[in-house]
């Protein structure tokens, strides 16, 4: 892990296209701002894991009866 210290209005560069700036520092927090492409998921911790413990349990879930799903689609083309 690299342990760096900033200053307000300072940032840290991740890659080419990922800029961490900190924004204000009050009391026992940090504003901290994110510049980060679309396509890049930017999350707080707690709702990151949330999201990984959601879809263990999506992945563990067992399938769809596909047979059931088979008799609707014949029942809505005739």
């Amino acid at each position: 892990m690299l342990v760096l210290s900033r200053k307000v209005g300072e940032a840290i560069v991740v890659g080419d296209d990922i800029r961490i700036r900190i924004l204000e520092m009050k009391g026992g927090q940090v504003r901290v701002g994110i510049e980060a492409p679309d396509q890049v998921a930017v999350h707080r911790d707690e709702i990151f894991q949330k999201i990984l413990e959601e879809n263990r349990r999506a992945a563990s879930e067992a399938p769809a009866n596909l047979d059931d799903l088979s008799d609707v689609l014949e029942i809505n083309k005739g």
